[in-house]
């Protein structure tokens, strides 16, 4: 398996041919399993969102890796940068898309801003994967993501800077080796430009 950092505005996969998928042949090693097959990403990333890309490189590693985000054995951490005034914590369960999600949230810090009035670095859980499940879940409560234009509210979009929505870490067991493994990838610059984190 691999694991890549995704940039903002390239697609997971998808039928362009600029897609994290396709550049991977050329910037993976191949595996020296004999179930080698062409590496591909085992869960997506919006378009916008930046962060940790889990990647199988062998049949047998894409199956067991589907398995565990199908399971939820897997602890996936977010990061982003939302509007307005919420409360330190909370767990949002509304459905998205006609089926049950659930989103925990805490806010680690707040900064006022012109603009905004109120911006929020908000650490996120998903319990579930559903599609822009984290977007829609904090829009929901009247907190959505800086730069979000989907379900952004339009006075306050953010024009040209991107969505400040990363995906920060995982955490599960290695299928194969049993070892418990925690990957992360660091908050990108833009976030750090707003916040002074740890």
């Amino acid at each position: 398996m691999a694991i890549v950092h995704k940039p903002a505005g390239i697609l997971v996969s998808g039928n362009t041919f600029k897609t994290v998928a396709n550049a991977l042949t050329q910037n993976l090693q191949k595996s020296t399993q004999p179930d080698a097959t062409i590496p591909q990403p085992v869960h997506r990333l919006d378009y916008a969102t930046t962060g940790i890309l889990l990647i199988g490189k062998t049949s047998s590693s894409i199956t067991a890796l589907n398995k565990i985000f199908e399971n939820r054995a897997i602890t996936k951490t977010y990061y982003a940068i939302a509007i307005g005034a919420m409360p330190e914590s909370g767990n949002i369960n509304d459905t998205v898309d006609g089926k049950y999600a659930a989103s925990d949230f805490k806010v680690y810090n707040t900064v006022p801003s012109k603009r905004f009035t109120t911006l929020n670095l908000v650490k996120l859980h998903p319990q579930t994967g559903r599609r822009h499940q984290l977007r829609k879940h904090l829009a929901s409560i009247g907190n959505p993501i800086l730069g979000d234009k989907t379900y952004g509210t339009a006075p306050l979009i953010l024009n040209g800077k991107g969505m400040f929505l990363h995906a920060y870490s995982l955490k599960f067991t290695h299928p194969f080796t049993n070892e418990a493994l925690y990957i992360k990838d660091e908050l990108p610059k833009g976030f750090k430009k707003i916040f002074v984190t740890a």
